[in-house]
């Protein structure tokens, strides 16, 4: 899902989000509803549910959720799902608008610049960028044929022609480039070196970036250098739909036969909220690892920490009002005190948010870092 913390500023009138002055003619041109198929699962981000809404069966509510600042869910389970009940994994969706506001206002573009766009979805992101740019400097991929279709469709009929692409986007697009900017519309687990290659030294990629430690990512922007290399901030926390080539596959529990190693901590529990600030810097460090949080009919929580390279895993059982709580590892690595270190390391760093952190992606791989390029994490 591409959801984003409650935006700040204020909407235009007859807007039900802000958009930056230099946009603000491209969204006026084109609606959402232009992009939308009639039934769409609208998503509550109160409560993480969806909810269908069918133009042929009720237009006004259908025009009301095109209109408000809600992602909309268009396919299901990698277009598997059929009916009317959501199905069980979202796989495209047309974004909240004050988040696509926000991104393109992030990517920085001016007249004339060449814009590659990972992920079409709709067609209304590319539609956008058509609007301001020109239908010729603007190239957009989507993996999904039918997803691609439609949208072509879309953006035809709503006068828009950019190239329209079907294929791997983590290929880019090597005989359009070079590139002034490239922006994603999924989250990332690595950045392609592709991307990297097909941009102009000085140009921007735009993109979610995260780990396997959870499904929260931050939007990471980077200017890329002649080296190979890239380097840029984090903007803001984001949550999207992954590439499809980097999703996560938990590991399997590691075949029983060894010893579990039990033990107490002292340590406390972070908030691991969707848009709090521990889980992506926690994962920055814990890259390797993935985490699940479970509730216990006694208010208790336990944190399972699971290693994606070795067998192992650690599970911590947390009771409020206590001050130590039961740990148990297992396997070659143990996992706790992995966390613990990284636990340790946010505090003395003053428990940093997005906004303190920054990504180096080079053809080697990638480290995080902390207030400045030169303090790797």
């Amino acid at each position: 899902m591409t959801l984003a913390p409650e935006s700040e500023g204020r909407p235009a009138p007859g807007r039900s989000f802000p958009v930056a002055d230099a946009w603000a003619p491209a969204f006026d041109a084109v609606p959402r509803c232009l992009f939308l198929p009639d039934l769409v699962w609208v998503h509550d981000m109160a409560s993480g549910t969806s909810r269908p809404v069918d133009r042929t069966e009720d237009e006004g509510a259908w025009l009301a959720a095109a209109e408000a600042d809600v992602p909309i869910v268009t396919q299901w389970d990698d277009g598997a799902h059929t009916g009317r009940e959501p199905g069980t994994v979202p796989t495209s969706s047309a974004s909240q608008p004050s988040l696509v506001a926000s991104m393109l206002d992030d990517l920085l573009v001016e007249p004339g610049m060449r814009v590659l766009e990972q992920g079409t979805g709709t067609g209304w992101n590319a539609a956008l960028l058509s609007h301001r740019l020109g239908d010729t400097n603007v190239t957009t991929i989507e993996i999904d044929p039918a997803v691609s279709a439609r949208a072509s469709t879309a953006l035809t009929a709503a006068g828009y022609h950019p190239q329209i692409l079907c294929g791997d986007g983590a290929l880019g697009h090597r005989a359009g480039a070079p590139y002034d900017r490239i922006t994603a519309t999924y989250g990332l687990r690595t950045i392609p070196q592709a991307w990297i290659e097909q941009t102009r030294p000085g140009g921007l990629i735009l993109a979610p970036f995260g780990t396997h430690y959870s499904n929260a990512d931050a939007m990471v922007r980077l200017t890329v250098h002649g080296d190979g290399t890239a380097c840029g901030p984090f903007l803001q926390p984001v949550e999207f739909m992954k590439m499809r080539s980097q999703r996560l596959t938990w590991p399997r529990n590691p075949a029983a036969g060894g010893t579990v190693a039990e033990h107490t901590t002292t340590a406390t529990l972070p908030d691991h909220g969707k848009f709090n600030p521990f889980p992506l810097a926690a994962g920055l460090r814990l890259r390797d690892i993935v985490h699940a949080l479970q509730p216990h009919d006694d208010g208790a929580r336990t944190l399972w920490l699971y290693s994606l390279t070795t067998p192992a895993w650690a599970a911590a059982t947390f009771h409020d009002g206590q001050g130590t709580h039961q740990v148990r590892q297992y396997g070659g690595r143990r996992l706790w005190d992995d966390f613990e270190r990284t636990l340790t390391w946010w505090h003395a760093a003053g428990e940093p948010g997005v906004d303190r952190l920054g990504l180096t992606t080079t053809p080697d791989g990638w480290h995080a870092w902390l207030d400045d390029p030169a303090q790797p994490i």
